[in-house]
């Protein structure tokens, strides 16, 4: 009875140790894979971030390199010598206020600064080694481009029409500027169809920068079809837009070369001049306003002359095609140079009142074939052709484009 007692003693030993370590070991393992978890490298900038005593800030406004280093214990001295040796590499001047920056230091008692993180923009960012030898770089991140294109109806404003399409709502203040000559943008009915197609950049393909150029827009306005396509001609500052057949979106000329005026005198055969006091023909249209305004010219075009006379003051001329010229007179300052090429509507000087004035205001004379006329009474050209050297690579260049815009459009509605 002894023995058996003893044998049945030892069984529910046995039992209860077995049972003991099951339930055990899973807490083992488990620690262990927690531990695990806790020492997993983090990398970032290309460092193991673990490796370092991590601090992040932002630049405050009147920051400077000098100033953040100072803050960190580096002395005049040594902040001198540093800036020396990365001013090639590393723009000192052009650290912004509420731009990031990341400090990696030593796990040291005392930390010692190693590395400094600077990202100006989401496009990269640059660095400062001060390990070993100091020395900086810069990190430009991967940039990629993807085509979108958009089809949809006007509900509400444009802005608002384009988000609900998934693309950034502020291209509507370029399309309205760049299709401006041919469509009334506060004239959009509910419903009126619209279609684009864009060029996104992105970076390590997932991250939106944002548009990097429209590539093609349509609007079914006032029941007519209306394209637009950007192309760049030779001679051209910057690309233009033209619709479908290659016919510029502009008209050729501003309606005057000043956004706010008066006309205080019109182009006259027999005008009493205030400053001479006599009866002498005008051959100019005089725009009044403030001291400092800026001048446009009217057309795209080259200067042909700046200067200064007595009686023009200073004045700028630019020649627009073999048939038409304007000139500006009685500038407080000219802002281009002759051989220039100007785009329509740029800046080329400022409302003065120097020569025979009596205030500030710009004469704006307008040649058409050598002969000074009345450009308020003009029949001016709509805008200007492509020259037939460009139109064929033009219509090959939106042919995809357009297609894309089309199909789109039968994808929205047609389906």
């Amino acid at each position: 009875m002894k023995f058996f007692q003893l044998i049945l003693s030892l069984t529910i030993f046995t039992i209860l140790f077995a049972c003991n370590k099951k339930e055990s070991e899973p807490e083992f393992a488990e620690l262990s894979v927690k531990d695990k978890e806790e020492v997993k490298p983090e990398f970032a900038y290309g460092f193991s971030l673990n490796e370092y005593h991590v601090e992040r800030d932002t630049v405050e406004r009147g920051d400077n390199l000098s100033l953040i280093l100072a803050r960190h214990n580096y002395d005049a001295t040594e902040i001198h010598d540093i800036v020396g040796k990365v001013k090639d590499s590393f723009n000192v001047r052009k650290i912004k206020a509420g731009k990031t920056f990341t400090l990696l230091k030593s796990k040291e008692t005392i930390p010692r600064l190693e590395i400094l993180i600077y990202e100006p923009d989401k496009m990269g960012f640059q660095v400062i080694d001060f390990r070993d030898s100091i020395h900086a770089y810069t990190v430009d991140y991967p940039v990629s481009y993807k085509i979108k294109t958009i089809a949809g109806e006007i509900d509400g404003s444009l802005s608002a029409s384009i988000q609900k399409e998934g693309l950034d709502p502020g291209l509507a203040a370029g399309l309205a500027k760049r299709f401006a000559w041919t469509i009334d943008f506060f004239k959009f009915k509910r419903g009126d169809k619209f279609a684009l197609s864009v060029k996104e950049k992105f970076i390590n393909d997932s991250i939106y920068v944002g548009t990097e150029e429209i590539l093609g827009a349509y609007f079914n306005y006032n029941g007519k079809d209306v394209y637009g396509f950007p192309y760049k001609q030779e001679g051209v500052k910057e690309a233009q837009f033209f619709d479908e057949n290659g016919k510029q979106m502009r008209t050729m000329f501003l309606k005057s070369p000043l956004k706010y005026f008066t006309i205080t005198s019109k182009f006259s055969k027999n005008r009493f001049h205030p400053v001479q006091k006599r009866f002498k023909a005008h051959n100019g249209t005089d725009y009044a306003a403030p001291h400092g305004t800026p001048i446009m010219t009217t057309a795209s075009g080259v200067v042909v002359e700046t200067g200064r006379t007595s009686g023009n003051g200073n004045y700028v001329k630019v020649k627009h095609n073999n048939m038409y010229s304007t000139q500006y007179l009685h500038m407080s300052k000219i802002l281009v140079r002759r051989g220039q090429s100007v785009t329509q509507g740029q800046v080329i000087g400022k409302v003065g009142s120097t020569g025979l004035a009596t205030g500030p205001h710009v004469c704006y004379r307008f040649w058409k074939n050598g002969i000074q006329v009345d450009p308020l009474k003009q029949k001016l050209p709509t805008s200007l052709a492509m020259d037939k050297s460009d139109l064929s690579t033009y219509l090959s260049q939106i042919k995809p484009v357009k297609k894309a815009i089309e199909d789109k459009l039968i994808e929205k509605f047609e389906n």
